[in-house]
């Protein structure tokens, strides 16, 4: 019976995290004129280091041919680095630039920003329910990720 209450709270958790996204997105950006998928990757990139083409595409739930035209801008406008992988020449492995982490971090200050725009009504004690709660799912994660990696 706990595993049905678990399953059904983390649906109702992706759809309310969904919400919030929404919202964030409706929310003006400093960053106008970069599309938000490309600040997407730029982040991702930032965050987890260079990656391939196809892992990117998977993460971003986007065909790999969608994603070329949005990394040939990047690449054209100095953000990423595009290298072919000399072991195997069918991959292509993608980072970011020194202008290209400049521009990652600050779309994560803008994002920061706007959550923090988001939460501004909720109360001290809500606020510390919702960081405890996140602490404990963000360490369950972590280890289950660290065990079926």
């Amino acid at each position: 019976m706990a595993h049905k209450e678990f399953v059904k709270l983390f649906e109702q958790n992706i759809l309310l995290f969904d919400k919030l996204s929404d919202k964030l997105k409706r929310n003006p950006s400093v960053l106008s004129g970069f599309p938000r998928q490309q600040l997407s990757i730029l982040v991702r990139l930032h965050i987890g280091g260079p990656a391939l083409l196809k892992d990117i595409a998977r993460r971003e739930m986007v065909p790999t041919p969608n994603l070329c035209a949005a990394f040939r801008k990047l690449e054209r406008d100095g953000l990423v680095l595009r290298k072919i992988d000399e072991k195997d020449r069918r991959n292509t492995w993608y980072s970011v630039t020194s202008q290209g982490q400049e521009l990652a971090v600050r779309a994560m200050d803008a994002m920061r920003s706007a959550i923090d725009s988001l939460f501004a009504g909720v109360s001290r004690d809500d606020e510390n329910a919702l960081t405890a709660a996140m602490k404990t799912i963000n360490n369950i994660l972590t280890r289950m990720e660290l065990t079926n990696a």
